[in-house]
């Protein structure tokens, strides 16, 4: 890949949803809201305390992520969409 998120930033890429409901039911496109699920493909180094020191990031490349409706700023890397975020802006990690 050739972007590295910088400070507590993290890329992400959805998760396609599912196309059915439980009860068998197909969900057209239109109706489709984007996921808030995903992989995260990179991570930056974590952000800085008052004293200079990286803070860890919770989340490592390959993990899977929830994250809020309209979290992150799309963009495109090597021809995938894709949605760089800040760490804050995940809500959890998927196990």
């Amino acid at each position: 890949m050739a972007f590295t998120p910088l400070h507590d930033r993290v890329l992400v890429e959805r998760v396609e949803s599912e196309e059915k409901t439980a009860g068998g039911l197909i969900i057209p496109d239109s109706a489709k809201e984007k996921p808030a699920e995903g992989l995260v493909v990179a991570v930056g180094a974590g952000a800085k305390d008052e004293d200079g020191e990286r803070i860890a990031m919770d989340v490592k490349e390959g993990d899977k992520i929830l994250f809020g409706k309209w979290s992150g700023t799309e963009v495109t890397v090597d021809g995938k969409e894709l949605l760089i975020m800040k760490e804050s802006d995940i809500l959890g990690i998927i196990s």
